[in-house]
């Protein structure tokens, strides 16, 4: 269905496409221009050689399409928040369901992560049936955004 993989600097105009019109709605971010876009790449390709790494971005892909990044940002050495955005075109197809699993089962394996927590704009709807769907529990809200979190399965999946 999709693969996760790392971004390469030829992916900066489909990330331009990702973040631009509808799939804005519900993020705290503008439009990214092209070279803004570069950046976000060249970001990404440093967090990789980063010692301790404490990010993780993937692409989301589907036929070798971009349609999107899912993210792992490390807060404490035990703790993570993960954040994903799809371009518009692809919304509804369990593309974001299946990212976020594919990173927990990242994050669970490969990180000292223990727990990871989640928020979503209190109108999209459709982002908290994701972290629903990947097991995660809704913890209340903060500055009126819901929050969810869950932690490590005793069996290291998700």
């Amino acid at each position: 269905m999709i693969e996760l993989r790392e971004l390469t600097m030829a992916d900066a105009p489909a990330l331009q496409r990702i973040y631009s019109g509808a799939s804005l709605k519900y993020i705290e971010r503008r439009a990214l221009s092209i070279d803004e876009a570069v950046d976000l790449v060249a970001d990404t390709l440093a967090c990789v050689r980063a010692e301790p790494r404490d990010r993780w971005a993937f692409g989301i892909a589907a036929d070798d399409d971009l349609l999107g990044m899912v993210r792992l940002r490390c807060r404490t050495e035990r703790h993570a928040t993960i954040s994903y955005l799809l371009r518009e075109d692809s919304w509804g197809r369990g593309y974001a369901t299946q990212a976020v699993a594919d990173m927990l089962r990242h994050a669970f394996t490969t990180t000292g992560v223990t727990a990871i927590s989640a928020r979503h704009h209190p109108d999209n709807i459709a982002s908290g049936r994701v972290l629903q769907k990947n097991k995660f529990t809704y913890r209340g809200t903060r500055d009126g955004w819901p929050v969810y979190g869950i932690h490590k399965p005793e069996s290291s999946t998700p």
